[in-house]
């Protein structure tokens, strides 16, 4: 039992220390052999950056910075120091044919055989390509695309496929798909291929790895880089990082914008949550093993005795009490930090899958283990001490003739023991509101626990009065253990440590369940669905996919909807090459947010103005859950689909007239669509929020009803009205409703059908709030359950260990065999079921403390939201504390009568009588 936690404790501890990189590991996984890498940022202006390259801003910071469109981006080699050694790293995410569909993959291009990419990646199996047509796969991307070395990938849009002649991990990516080829044999030619359809070309990120020898790419050298647009992730400036005074980003915008309450949150309810885990955990281990030694001390109480009657005092039989736990806690140690470190040793492998990072070795950290040691060894210690002082005080002649005496129950120990339930709670509530500690809840929630069991010897005399009302065999049960509190009153305290834990994890992921179940935003009307495109350039298998949804699921109703296009359709919605174009809806100015049309933005306004006008209804975010259509093409079969039943929508729509949800975009009964056929000129009038060239289309619109939900659907065009407006469509996808739910097959079917297509489809459907029940958690549940079973054993045995004599009475007077195994039954259930009903009472505190923790740092969230005007000062906040009341039903029900059936079941029907022991 103190073994157990050690085995975890020591396999946690080796397991997140091994997995720690030093700075040099993590940056030769990143950067390989070379002393830095250059990355593009996309900025057209000098910039600041941290030592680390985990965040830049523009000189002037991004509130002023405006790019220039005429302006051309300098190369990225620009940025190479002048006789550095460079090797070029190109990437781009695409979608690759598998043998189950498509799948997101990151294609590269690298020279791998050159000395600078070695530690970038680890070669598993086969050889390294060697030129065009071949490419090396990650393990993680052979296992998700059912592939294998020697078979052959395409990339969607590809004209030749290329021959996967190994696998090869990324060290701290292990999850990661991508395929890695040889520079100019894979990008290039996906381009140009997609270029040849009229597909979007590929959006290509570069970045240099650089050699510059001496001493490295020093701080210098890096600001250099950032005079012209380039990021740098220096080897040499990570080993030795310049003092916060002379990193400008810092002067700029401040340190503490990016170690913030904004970077932080949860982590004082992360904290806390760790904190009082372990804090419980230990105390519920000294409170399991406590009885667990009263068990092996009731057993040699005639051993004890024997001691006393030949001189030893009350000290001798502490000391050989407690050295028996300070042997079996060192025995624990050693046998718990062993096991710990051969489970870690031998799962290295599987660990290092799940966490998704190979380690960089094992990372022993002998005061760490020795600390785990020494807490087994002070666990089994103060597990003993009861026990041991129990033992103390018993008559010589009890011990050896058996017999258990009768003490007076203590008056200061329930004092003490309420005493520490309120002073508990007061900590762990002050924990919480005034003065956020982990440590704080996690010491409050273990003294109130501690103050309960010392409260357990008066409460276990308060549960002997339910006896009157109860059958003879419980009622013999209940005033035995009422009669016999020192026996009672441990294995009590055990099954609440049990339960607590248990009461503890259940009531506060109910809580944020119910927490989760009340924030959720439906995207959609229960029970309807939208199937849609990622990729413009696949509308052409929109009109197959719809036919394969209403034969594959029960539809009962399906709108079709189609998206307006100016130019080619293939083009993305804010695609900027030669033939492509999009449709604005244009907003009339006076109904503009004016946040967001002066120059630079809220930094324009000064912030008592910019918080008034973030609460103006012309800056409110519209209601549009999930993905937001601002205007789509359909007829009035979308708006059954949706449950809008506003008869003029409906009316409209039929009669061809387009509808609006939305009163900002309308003007005197009309909206401005704008056709832009030049995307780069209105990306320049965007950046100086002038008015977007284009040719307007006015169109007369029926207004919706205010506060009518739309589902994200901003304005609904006809069919009729774009064709009557010259505007072309293009297929998108379709809403549909369903007469009933579609089961598991069916789903199977269709998106099996979408993959063999190759076209990249989603298909959801609205669902409702689906319950967030993890893994995790079920394990946590399941461990604390079996632990809630080991407790009531303990229960068992020292109840059976103490009530031996009374079942050789019964057997002497003739009781048959069932009795003797109903009264151990009853005797075990009624210690069960008065642990389980404390247990319940003391695992409600650590959860609220932790609820609290977080409704406090929600709380402070929400202020500064309201502070900046984001939020409104009626806003509500909303974190409950639920009680799972099912949860403890069960364990009012299942815990006693397990416990009852154990005792009966191990129970023997008969025993051999016994013989008075004499001197």
């Amino acid at each position: 039992m103190i073994a157990l936690p050690v085995v975890g404790a020591s396999a946690v501890d080796l397991t997140l220390r091994s997995a720690e990189l030093t700075p040099q590991q993590t940056i030769s996984r990143q950067i390989g052999a070379a002393d830095a890498r250059i990355d593009r940022t996309g900025l057209d202006a000098p910039l600041y950056q941290r030592p680390d390259a985990q965040s830049y801003a523009p000189v002037g910071g991004f509130d002023k910075y405006r790019p220039d469109p005429d302006k051309k981006p300098a190369p990225l080699k620009d940025a190479v120091p002048a006789g550095a050694e460079a090797v070029q790293m190109s990437s781009s995410d695409v979608k690759v044919h598998t043998r189950h569909g498509l799948l997101g993959t990151q294609l590269r291009e690298l020279d791998v055989h050159h000395p600078m990419s070695q530690g970038i990646f680890t070669p598993l199996r086969g050889r390294l390509p060697h030129g065009p047509g071949e490419v090396i796969a990650t393990a993680a991307f052979l296992e998700h695309s059912g592939l294998y070395v020697g078979s052959a990938v395409t990339p969607r849009g590809s004209t030749a496929p290329y021959r996967i002649v190994g696998s090869y991990e990324l060290p701290s990516e292990l999850r990661r798909d991508e395929l890695l080829a040889l520079p100019g044999t894979l990008l290039a030619p996906l381009d140009k291929a997609l270029a040849a359809t009229g597909a979007p070309g590929l959006n290509v990120t570069d970045s240099f790895l650089v050699k510059v020898g001496g001493d490295g790419f020093t701080w210098n050298m890096v600001k250099e880089a950032n005079a012209k647009s380039a990021l740098v992730l220096s080897r040499a400036v990570m080993a030795h990082p310049p003092a916060d005074s002379q990193v400008p980003l810092y002067a700029q915008e401040g340190k503490e914008r990016f170690a913030g309450p904004g970077l932080n949150v949860g982590r004082f309810t992360e904290q806390a949550t760790v904190a009082t885990v372990v804090g419980l955990a230990l105390l519920e281990v000294c409170l399991l093993a406590g009885p667990a030694f009263a068990v092996g001390a009731r057993r040699s109480r005639r051993q004890l005795g024997l001691v006393g009657a030949n001189g030893g005092d009350r000290r001798h039989i502490r000391a050989i009490v407690l050295s028996g736990g300070l042997v079996i806690g060192a025995v624990a140690a050693v046998i718990g930090c062993s096991a710990g470190i051969g489970l870690t040793v031998g799962l290295r492998p599987l660990l290092e899958q799940k966490i998704g990072v190979r380690f960089g070795g094992f990372d022993f950290r002998p005061a760490e283990l020795a600390g785990i040691a020494v807490l087994a060894l002070l666990t089994g210690l103060l597990a003993a001490f009861v026990p041991a002082v129990t033992a103390s005080r018993q008559p010589v002649l009890a011990s050896l003739t058996g017999r258990r005496g009768i003490r007076r129950a203590n008056r200061v120990l329930p004092l003490i023991g309420l005493l520490a339930v309120l002073g508990g709670a007061a900590v762990a509530l002050y924990g919480t509101r005034y003065r956020v500690s982990p440590s704080l809840v996690a010491a409050g929630s273990a003294l109130a626990e501690l103050g309960i069991v010392a409260l357990t010897p008066l409460l276990v005399g308060l549960f002997g009065r339910l006896g009157r009302w109860l059958p003879l065999s419980p009622r013999l049960a209940l005033r035995d253990a009422v009669r016999n509190r020192g026996r009672t009153a441990p294995a009590v305290a055990a099954v609440l440590a049990a339960v607590a834990g248990t009461v503890a994890v259940s009531t506060y992921q109910h809580s944020q369940d119910v927490q989760a179940r009340h924030e959720y935003v439906a995207e959609l009307p229960d029970g309807t669905g939208l199937l849609s495109v990622n990729e413009n350039s696949a509308h052409k298998e929109v009109p197959p996919t719809r036919e394969m949804l209403s034969r594959n699921l029960p539809v009962a109703v399906r709108a079709d909807v189609d998206r307006l296009v100016v130019g080619n359709p293939n083009c993305e919605d804010y695609g900027a090459s030669p033939g492509c174009g999009r449709v604005e809806l244009i907003v009339p100015k006076e109904q503009r947010c004016p946040l967001f049309e002066s120059e630079h933005g809220p930094a324009d306004f000064p912030p008592a103005e910019a918080k008034k006008l973030r609460q103006d209804p012309r800056c409110a975010m519209p209601d549009r859950p999930g993905s937001s259509f601002k205007t789509i093409v359909a007829d009035e079969k979308l708006l059954q689909v949706l449950a809008v039943t506003d008869p003029g929508s409906v009316a409209a729509l039929r009669a061809g007239q387009p509808v609006s949800f939305d009163h900002r975009d309308v003007k005197d009964g009309k909206v401005t669509l704008r056709l832009i056929t030049d995307p780069e000129a209105a990306q320049k009038a965007s950046a100086t929020h002038a008015e977007l060239p284009g040719q307007d289309k006015v169109l007369t619109v029926h207004q919706a009803p205010a506060g009518l939900k739309s589902w994200g659907v901003g304005l609904v065009l006809p069919p009729s009205a774009a064709k009557a407006a010259g505007i072309a469509t293009a297929p998108f996808g379709a809403f549909f409703s369903l007469e009933k739910a579609a089961t598991t097959e069916q789903r199977q079917r269709l998106d099996g059908e979408i993959d063999r297509t190759g076209a990249d489809v989603r298909v959801r459907i609205e669902r409702g709030y689906q319950e967030q029940s993890t893994i995790g958690m079920l394990a946590l549940a399941v461990f604390a359950g079996l632990v809630t079973i080991g407790a009531a054993g303990i229960a068992t045995g020292l109840a059976q260990a103490d009530s031996e004599a009374d079942l050789k009475t019964l057997a002497a007077v003739g009781a048959a065999p069932r009795v003797r195994r109903t009264l151990s039954g009853f005797q075990c259930g009624v210690v069960a079921l008065m642990g389980v009903v404390l247990g319940s009472a003391a695992g409600i505190l650590p959860a609220v403390g932790l609820r609290l923790t977080q409704e406090r740092e929600q709380q402070s969230l929400l202020l500064r939201s309201i502070e900046m005007g984001y939020s409104s000062p009626d806003q509500p906040l909303y974190v409950p504390i639920a009680v799972p009341w099912e949860t403890l039903a069960g364990l009012l029900v299942l815990v006693p009568l397990g416990a009852a059936l154990l005792a009966a079941v191990v129970t023997k029907s008969s025993g051999a009588l016994a013989r008075r022991a004499t001197g």
